[in-house]
């Protein structure tokens, strides 16, 4: 079938939904380098004002990874990112507990980028933490070899997806496309810990991963965070044998006392950098129970199992404070931006 932007835009506009065939159409017109601006900003716009399906996140998705540079890695990993977006700038919790599951033993393959909503983004603060971003993709899997995380740089991985930049600049509000990176991580791990701070979203990006017959955790904080909070409770969406179940999560029920919003608030990279060694280091704190919770839910996902939503998170809790209390996620930590170090060109 042959696809057009007049077709595409007039079906999104009358708000009819589209079939996976046209929005991967249209992401690969985009992706290629032929969509106008006007084009890109008329789709996106137009497909978030419609609300997004699961077959037009399916077709962007398929869309991405076929002009992505893909990671094949050993094993079974996990991926713990969130969306951004939920403007709360708290300091950068899902990764710290990417280094606390590396440090569990899990391997973690951690796709991300630069700030976009936050003061510090995963990159920044990772940079400021002495972990070389600039190490060459063909030996990214190496360094998860070596200290058990690597970090997939979105930029390198996707770089079609620098056609989508300006236009995104210029609108200036979230659109589809702040959903896909945590879905088009390039080496597409068996298992997920996913934060989506839009309520009507996350469903959908857990459909993405049962499609695909992953294990996943999609949540969002009923706080509007995109991470399992420690301010009220969390909705989340397990996704596990191909299915979704969507399960409440309340902290005080893994023993945890609830916190101020403020406990978890961050700033610029250096600040939140040394929070992230306090915590790695085992400093007790609001922040390092929002740590363990996260940690949990990834931990859980990787291993993979059935049973009661409380009881998985709990036993991943258990192995995350272990790593830090341990001492293993601050030796992760050290070891990866040692590695990275060695790895990355001179500079």
């Amino acid at each position: 079938m042959t696809h057009t932007w007049p077709e595409v835009l007039t079906g999104l506009v009358a708000r009819r939904d589209l079939d996976v065939s046209s929005t991967s159409w249209a992401m690969d017109e985009i992706l290629s380098g032929n969509a106008t601006a006007a084009q890109i900003a008329g789709f996106a716009m137009a497909l978030r004002s419609k609300g997004e399906t699961l077959a037009e996140l399916q077709g962007l998705v398929d869309s991405m990874l076929q002009h992505a540079t893909l990671l094949s890695v050993p094993g079974r990993v996990v991926d713990i990112v969130g969306t951004g977006g939920d403007m709360a700038k708290t300091v950068n919790i899902s990764s710290m507990a990417a280094v606390v599951t590396a440090g569990a033993g899990i391997g973690v393959v951690k796709h991300g980028n630069r700030a976009a909503s936050s003061a510090s983004g995963t990159a920044d603060v990772f940079e400021v933490l002495g972990v070389r971003l600039d190490v060459p993709a063909s030996r990214i899997v190496e360094v998860l070899e070596r200290t058990g995380i690597t970090f997939c740089f979105a930029p390198v991985f996707h770089p079609s997806f620098r056609h989508t930049a300006p236009v995104r600049r210029e609108l200036g509000v979230p659109t589809t496309f702040n959903f896909l990176g945590p879905l088009v991580n390039p080496a597409q791990p068996a298992a997920s810990a996913i934060g989506c701070a839009d309520v009507r979203m996350a469903p959908l990006m857990a459909g993405i991963f049962a499609e695909r017959g992953a294990d996943a955790f999609v949540f969002r904080g009923d706080d509007g965070l995109d991470e399992i909070t420690t301010t009220t409770t969390t909705r989340v969406w397990e996704v596990f044998g191909g299915t979704v179940t969507e399960g409440l999560l309340d902290p005080r029920e893994l023993g945890m006392s609830l916190s101020s919003a403020d406990a978890l608030r961050g700033g610029e990279p250096v600040y939140n950098a040394d929070v992230f060694r306090r915590v790695v280091g085992g400093e007790v704190s609001p922040v390092r129970d929002a740590v363990l919770l996260n940690a949990g839910a990834a931990i859980a996902a990787h291993t993979g199992t059935a049973g009661a939503l409380v009881d998985r998170i709990a036993a991943g809790i258990a192995r995350a404070r272990e790593s830090i209390d341990s001492g293993a996620a601050a030796r992760t930590l050290e070891q990866w931006s040692v590695v990275t170090q060695e790895l990355a060109p001179p500079r």
